[in-house]
């Protein structure tokens, strides 16, 4: 699978139950990083347009964790983790679990790379348990997700 739209390509690896998400954004790393570490930043383009989102904790540290619930008309979405490892401007290594499905857990790394003349490129890989994991990921319309979320996040970097 493979989507670029806005510049957002999305992969599944053939050979590992991964996948790999590559994003180049306008700004520079470091507002780029904030965004993905200020829950104020967050809660304003995580997910797609059309669903609310509520944090419940958000300590993006090096074991610390954090609770989100998307919601809009049909329900209520909600995802959990842990941090390992936060380097400011640089890399976040996360668990990432939707509570719907609690006995997959993915393992994320974010890698935040500075391209020059205020670029950034992010590359988000996502490690699970299993293809059928995996599969079910991309089944469930992360795509959309992901795509309309960097799209949101373009605007709150415009700002």
């Amino acid at each position: 699978m493979s989507t670029a739209t806005r510049e957002t390509r999305i992969e599944a690896d053939p050979q590992v139950p991964l996948i790999r998400i590559t994003r180049e954004f306008d700004a520079p790393r470091a507002r780029v990083f904030r965004a993905h570490t200020d829950p104020d930043l967050v809660v304003q383009w995580l997910g797609p347009r059309g669903m609310e989102m509520r944090i419940d904790s958000y300590d993006c540290r090096p074991g610390g964790s954090y609770r989100y619930v998307h919601s809009d008309a049909n329900g209520e979405y909600a995802f959990r983790g842990c941090f390992h490892d936060v380097r400011p401007d640089e890399l976040i290594v996360q668990t990432f679990t939707f509570e719907g499905a609690p006995d997959g857990v993915a393992l994320e790394r974010l890698v935040f790379e500075d391209l020059g003349d205020g670029r950034t490129r992010l590359t988000a890989t996502s490690l699970c348990d299993s293809f059928a994991d995996r599969d079910a990921m991309i089944a469930s319309g992360m795509e959309t997700g992901v795509v309309q979320g960097y799209e949101r996040l373009d605007e709150v970097l415009g700002r």
